[in-house]
Order: structure tokens, then C-alpha cells, then sequence
């Protein structure tokens, strides 16, 4: 009886082993691929950037002003719920 157990688990513990290997090679094919896709969307954009950097200077200034004023926004608004409580 022990002995049938103890195959069974032998052959458990090999069927877990082949599983984590495969599962093993699948996700290392498709971190690669992110990988390959990141550089692609990486160099593409720098080149939309250089292409049309006059409108992305502008983009990124008004951006940058957003954020600003979002930041602000914020303060004034903690600031006063702090001051209230």
C-alpha cells in the first residue's frame, strides 16, 4: 500500500516538474515578446517625438502646466479640509 503511494506521488511530483517547465518556457516566449514589443513602441515613439517636435514641445509645456495646476488644486483642497477638522 505505501509503496503504491509513494509511486504516486513520485509520479506526481515528476507530471509537476514537467508542468513548471513548460509553464517555464511559455512565459519566458512571452516576456521576450513584451520585451521585443517595448522596444519597438519605445523606438516608435521617440521617432513620432522627433518627427513632430514643435507640437510635442508644446504638448509636453501644457502638460506640465496641467499637472501644476492639478497639484495645486489639491493642496487648496487638503489644506483647507486639514485646517477644518
Amino acid at each position: 500500500m505505501f509503496k503504491k503511494l509513494g509511486k504516486k506521488i513520485d509520479a506526481l511530483i515528476l507530471e509537476l516538474n514537467e508542468t513548471k517547465n513548460q509553464a517555464k518556457e511559455e512565459y519566458a516566449d512571452n516576456i521576450d515578446e513584451l520585451k521585443r514589443n517595448g522596444e519597438t513602441l519605445k523606438k516608435e515613439f521617440t521617432d513620432f517625438k522627433e518627427n513632430h517636435k514643435d507640437k510635442w514641445d508644446e504638448v509636453e509645456s501644457s502638460l506640465k502646466n496641467a499637472g501644476e495646476e492639478l497639484k495645486n488644486a489639491f493642496d487648496a483642497t487638503f489644506s483647507k479640509k486639514e485646517s477644518n477638522d
